[in-house]
């Protein structure tokens, strides 16, 4: 993955002195409000979940794979479009002893599961990744249960102009953001066209949301 994936792990996991510089500056997340932030991205996922779980895209696994300790028993898909983004996530499961894990290539768009597959659909920091984020929308409800769980979060514009001003100009310019970005009411309505219950809360320049098909 190189430096950069290392220094952007440090940054979302806040294990690095710059990583927390970073994400006080362009993220507006201070100690307490990062914590809010991933408690509530994987807020979704219920106590002792053992169901059938699919996270699109996994990225290195940095934040989700030490959440999977805590579901043994759980069925845990991780697909991503980037074979080097998944051989990292892998290498990460094997230091962390996670056997309950598999792992594939796939474009979130057009997912090689049947309907009503998933318990759970997982998606941290993905949306904002998509280039078709409604082709995607449909495809993680399309996979997903009746009653079944689509959470996670994603970037919204409009909360912080210097996060707006660093997602233009650095993360949509190297391809690592899709434009065009919901902000947090485009976002909700978006959502509530497909799920039957929506919650969605505003951390800093991310929304945390957990949806019910």
């Amino acid at each position: 993955m190189g430096a950069l994936a290392d220094h952007y792990d440090g940054m979302m996991t806040a294990t690095s002195p710059c990583g927390r510089l970073a994400l006080r500056l362009f993220w507006q997340f201070d100690e307490h409000t990062y914590q809010r932030y991933r408690n509530q991205a994987f807020a979704g996922i219920p106590a002792g979940f053992a169901g059938r779980l699919l996270e699109i895209p996994v990225g290195t696994g940095a934040l989700s794979l030490p959440v999977y300790r805590s579901f043994p028993q759980a069925e845990v898909t991780c697909v991503d479009y980037a074979q080097n983004m998944l051989d990292t996530a892998k290498d990460r499961a094997l230091d962390l002893g996670l056997n309950h894990l598999q792992f594939a290539i796939g474009d979130v768009s057009h997912l090689p599961y049947p309907k009503d597959y998933f318990d759970l659909v997982l998606s941290i920091n993905g949306l904002h990744a998509f280039p078709d984020k409604s082709a995607s929308l449909q495809e993680t409800k399309r996979v997903l249960k009746k009653g079944g769980i689509f959470s996670g979060c994603t970037y919204i514009q409009g909360e912080n102009k210097l996060t707006d001003l660093f997602v233009r100009t650095f993360c949509s310019y190297r391809g690592y953001f899709t434009p065009p970005f919901d902000t947090i009411s485009s976002l909700q309505e978006r959502l509530h066209q497909l799920y039957r219950e929506v919650r969605l809360e505003s951390i800093g320049s991310f929304a945390c949301f957990q949806c019910q098909k």
